[in-house]
């Protein structure tokens, strides 16, 4: 488990393939590797990898297979790049952001950058299936970072997030262009609390559900924002 609150930012020093894997070799700042283990976790840009082998003091190889390549932004990675980088939490650790699996969901793209002065927004494209599990002061989880959404647009297609200057000197997210793709990993516990209630409505309500949506959507009623008010 990881808390995304990302401690450090890491490069990609080497790649190579090698029957369907991927090797990384990434480069860690001094001090973060103390006491990793081959075996161990680390989320890179949002996404459990799991060292293979220690060649210094601050440079591990990651292996990565093709199917995570294909769901993440891992297959984008070249040297040089920069990344994301958390330790697995240890027991008993602060949850300073919200508690992540580093099991992404999907990619998505930045769509929009605004900066105003120490305020940077960030506007991200959504495919309709996942809108349903994002909204306004929810949890987000973008390239292995915590944060909170601060609007959603369900009929654009979009969310967005604010950064403080804090986040963006911690991260690469500020280094983000219009075009690029993020790594996005949504809530756990507002997905099972989405899921559980349509599949409460679908089976009580059947082919009448699709005309309820609708109808509360005119009147500007999101049914699964509903569901997580119910929760609160």
């Amino acid at each position: 488990m990881f808390t995304g609150i990302v401690q450090a930012v890491a490069s990609i020093s080497e790649i190579t393939d090698s029957n369907g894997i991927r090797s990384f070799e990434i480069q860690f700042p001094e001090g973060f590797c103390k006491d990793l283990a081959v075996g161990a976790s680390v989320s890179i840009d949002g996404v459990c990898l799991t060292a293979t082998k220690l060649l210094t003091p601050d440079r591990v190889a990651f292996d990565v297979m093709l199917q995570s390549m294909n769901i993440t932004t891992l297959g984008d990675f070249k040297i040089g790049s920069t990344v994301n980088a958390e330790r697995a939490a240890k027991d008993g650790a602060e949850i300073g952001g919200h508690p992540l699996s580093g099991h992404i969901d999907f990619k998505a793209e930045v769509v929009e950058i605004t900066r105003m002065e120490d305020n940077f927004r960030l506007r991200i494209g959504v495919d309709q299936r996942w809108l349903r599990y994002l909204f306004p002061k929810g949890y987000i989880a973008v390239n292995g970072a915590s944060l909170t959404i601060a609007h959603v647009d369900k009929t654009a297609g979009w969310f967005e997030v604010w950064l403080i200057p804090e986040t963006l000197r911690m991260t690469t997210i500020g280094d983000k262009l219009v075009g690029d793709q993020l790594n996005i990993e949504i809530e756990r516990e507002t997905q099972v609390v989405v899921d559980t209630l349509r599949e409460a409505l679908e089976e009580n309500l059947g082919g009448v559900l699709p005309v309820l949506e609708k109808l509360l959507a005119e009147k500007g009623i999101d049914l699964d924002a509903l569901a997580r008010k119910k929760r609160e």
